[in-house]
């Protein structure tokens, strides 16, 4: 009888942790997307339009050169753990920049003379 109590509250207790790892896992796993720009990326939306689809989705650090992107665009900075971007005038990241979005901000911005965006680690 001992053993069997004993096997019966040995599996309650690997059950009952089982569970509390699996909820943990999968509240920490869970991405979070702003207007459909994934967790730790930078979005650009189409001309005019409301941010729900983004056109250009920028993930590693650095500049990204733009091309073919006129008036006016939501630019979306999703990026995690204090992470910015900017926007510049010229390519790679040169030129007078301006528009500094720190983590989970954007702009409106007209990207006619922006040439690229700079993903800025923290």
């Amino acid at each position: 009888m001992r053993i069997t109590v004993r096997r019966t509250v040995a599996a309650v207790a690997v059950t009952a942790a089982a569970a509390v790892l699996t909820t943990l896992g999968a509240g920490t796993a869970q991405a979070s997307t702003w207007d459909n720009c994934p967790d730790g990326a930078v979005c650009v939306y189409g001309q005019d339009q409301p941010a729900n689809t983004p056109i250009l989705t920028l993930w590693s650090y650095g500049p990204h050169n733009l091309s073919n992107m006129n008036g006016n665009h939501w630019v979306l900075n999703n990026q995690t753990g204090g992470a910015a971007a900017q926007l510049c005038d010229g390519y790679n990241g040169t030129g007078t920049c301006h528009d500094y979005m720190p983590s989970q901000t954007g702009v409106y911005a007209n990207l006619t003379p922006v040439n690229s965006i700079v993903l800025i680690r923290p």
